[in-house]
Order: structure tokens, then sequence, then C-alpha cells
């Protein structure tokens, strides 16, 4: 079963990273940047209603704390874990850039905990570095409102955190 699940995993990464690199660079597929359609980078309010089981990636917003940008992103799995008998229905996915270098950070220790519609907070999942982001497969089962509370302890020995939300149909 960890074997079955490691290689899931691993062609999730292998479809999710050119759209997330893609997306990230802040280009869109019409070339438009997020500045351009009135969003700034550091827009986080930013609630996406309407994805689709299509396994569209869906930019949860970005965030600066203590000179290290976040953008999260969500992707439905849901039709392809299916196909495996699995109950994962999304990949969450998280770049830190650090702003003072401008370079990309993918070492260091990752955690996301989930606030659900419920209101209940799940226990903290340990986010896996994924050349250039970090992520890991989870499981929403209810619609509503989300919360992703991503907890980090970078290479620099400084522990930040970021949150983001998401509105699920």
């Amino acid at each position: 079963m960890k074997k079955h699940l490691m290689i899931t995993l691993a062609l999730v990464c292998a479809l999710a990273a050119p759209t997330f690199a893609m997306k990230h660079s802040g280009h869109d597929m019409a070339g438009h940047t997020m500045e351009d359609k009135g969003h700034s980078m550091n827009d986080t309010s930013m609630n996406h209603d309407g994805m689709d089981a299509s396994g569209e990636m869906v930019m949860l917003g970005t965030k600066n704390v203590d000179g290290m940008e976040a953008a999260a992103h969500l992707k439905d799995v849901r039709a392809a874990m299916a196909k495996m008998n699995m109950a994962v229905t999304h990949h969450f996915m998280i770049m830190v850039k650090d702003q003072h270098q401008g370079t990309t950070v993918d070492e260091g220790t990752v955690a996301l905990k989930i606030k659900g519609p419920d209101g209940t907070t799940g226990n903290a999942i340990k986010l896996m570095g994924m050349g250039g982001h970090f992520g890991a497969d989870i499981e929403l089962k209810q619609a509503g409102m989300y919360t992703f509370i991503v907890g980090s302890k970078l290479a620099d020995g400084a522990k930040r955190t970021w949150e983001f939300s998401y509105h699920l149909n």
C-alpha cells in the first residue's frame, strides 16, 4: 500500500509541477500576470469557487512573512484517485520564495493543518519537498470553507506561519 501511495504521489507531482510552475511564474495561459487582472500577488482574500474534478490547479493566494513569500495552490485529484480506490481528493502545495535572495526555498520542515467547514482542525500533515515546492495529498470531505494553516521551520531556522482559505462547493 505504501509503495502504491508513493507511486501515486509521484504521478500527481509529475503532472502538477509544470502547471504549478507556469501558474506561479505570474503568467496564465493568456499571458497575463495576476496584477494585469487586478489582483496583487499579495492578495490572500481570493476565494475560488467551483473548482471542478478536471484536475485544474487553483491559486489560494500569496503571503509574505518575515521575508519569505509563500504561494499556495490546490489541485483537485478526485477523479484520478477514485480510479485507484483512494480517498485522496486534493493535492496541496506551497512554494516559498526568499524575498531577499530571490530564490525558491525547498529545504526545511513544513506542515499543514486543515480547519474544516465544521470548525474542527485536523492533525498536522508533514509536507514533502518536491523540487521547488512542498506538498501533500489531502482529503477534503465536505463542502464549505476550509482554512489551511501552514507552519514552517526553514533552513534559516526561523518559524513562520501562513494561512490560506478556500471555499469548496
